[in-house]
């Protein structure tokens, strides 16, 4: 068995480290890596869970195929929940009470944070940027980018996004930040920034290896879909999104179908969905979760008491860097949302605009902290 290639270099500055690591194609589906300083747990084929959409081939017909691809309606459906008159009732009321907002209970979770080195963590679609019909379009108001960019004076920050980290980049172009694109599996650290605790000088990629079939898998997926009204294929370089907002109800099990036989060729590839979207990723354990915990550790804060991250998202991707802190029982989720979900997060916040109160909240917090803590 070939291990992961962990590379770390240190600057004379004792802070900067550079970190690769890529996963050799003979170790793919092993239960483990050992002597891994990053813990990076691959699945065994054989006992990779089977996630909502599954990734085999369509049913050849028959009423199997037509469950099948009734389950796959709904799971598209349901991964995009509309707003409707349900928000006034009990339910709405009692999920507010369970996920409060972020805002409401700003001072509790400051109290939380005293004594201690606060990492924000931030989505981009829907959290930083309204979810808008063409992802090229997601632009951050110049607000938000101010908000953002104050944060990061006081605070490491990260933004954890299923896009491809140059295309995430483009969007918030703060240098200052550290960005893990398509779902955690592409991070790299700040070119300028003030937080000499951790290492700044990061890069992390454990799915180096999948690049050359992502993109094989991209062109044959645009061939696939091109006659679809409103379907579009987006390469986010680790992972690919096939985005159905555009695309009229009665056509999004065609899609499906159509996205499952490209993938049935590509068994090392798995299918999940997020809001309105199709998402192909390798099968390796890899998640934002895991990049919470690589970030936490680069910057120096691996088993630290002495660190409260707050994580904010929106989208399904995101529940496991909430998972993660709901486990160490250390640090907050909020999820952004303006209808009740089931979530991880212990708080909640209605829309993007929410998002940039509670980060300019933050950065008043801080500035009125003395300087002993």
């Amino acid at each position: 068995m070939t291990n992961p290639n962990a590379v770390v270099s240190d600057t004379q500055s004792a802070i900067g480290m550079a970190i690769t690591v890529a996963v050799n194609s003979s170790s793919l589906y092993s239960p483990s890596v050992p002597n891994s300083p990053y813990n990076i747990t691959l699945f065994s084929r054989n006992k990779f869970p089977k996630s909502t959409i599954e990734t085999a081939a369509s049913s050849a017909g028959g009423h199997a195929g037509l469950a099948k691809n009734i389950a796959w309606v709904d799971a598209m459906r349901a991964s995009s929940p509309t707003r409707n008159s349900s928000e006034d009732t009990e339910d709405k009321k009692a999920w507010i009470m369970k996920h409060p907002s972020a805002l409401g209970v700003f001072e509790e979770i400051m109290s939380a944070a005293k004594m201690k080195q606060v990492v924000i963590f931030l989505d981009y679609d829907g959290t930083l940027s309204p979810i808008v019909p063409n992802p090229d379009q997601a632009y951050m108001a110049p607000e938000m980018r101010e908000a953002v960019k104050n944060v990061a004076k006081y605070f490491p920050t990260a933004i954890v996004s299923g896009r491809c980290r140059a295309k995430v980049y483009n969007f918030v172009r703060l240098s200052e930040l550290y960005y893990a694109g398509s779902h955690g599996m592409d991070i790299k650290g700040p070119s300028s920034g003030k937080h000499q605790k951790g290492n700044q000088n990061v890069l992390c990629q454990p799915a180096k290896e999948f690049l050359p079939m992502m993109a094989e898998v991209y062109k044959h997926l645009l061939e696939k879909t091109k006659d679809i009204p409103g379907a579009n294929v987006e390469n986010n370089k680790f992972c690919l999104s096939v985005h159905f907002r555009c695309v009229e109800e009665q056509n999004w099990s065609d899609l499906a179908d159509r996205v499952k036989f490209v993938l049935k060729d590509y068994p090392k590839l798995r299918l999940t969905q997020g809001r309105k979207v199709l998402e192909i990723r390798p099968t390796i354990k890899w998640d934002k979760g895991k990049a919470l915990e690589f970030l936490l550790e680069s910057l120096g804060y691996a088993n630290s008491k002495d660190v409260l991250p707050i994580y904010i998202g929106d989208d399904r991707t995101d529940e496991d860097a909430f998972k993660v802190l709901r486990k160490q029982g250390q640090g907050f989720g909020i999820l952004v949302s303006k209808i009740p979900k089931e979530t991880d997060a212990t708080y909640s916040l209605q829309e993007p605009s929410e998002v940039m109160h509670f980060l300019q909240r933050l950065v008043t917090w801080k500035r009125g902290v003395p300087r002993s803590h």
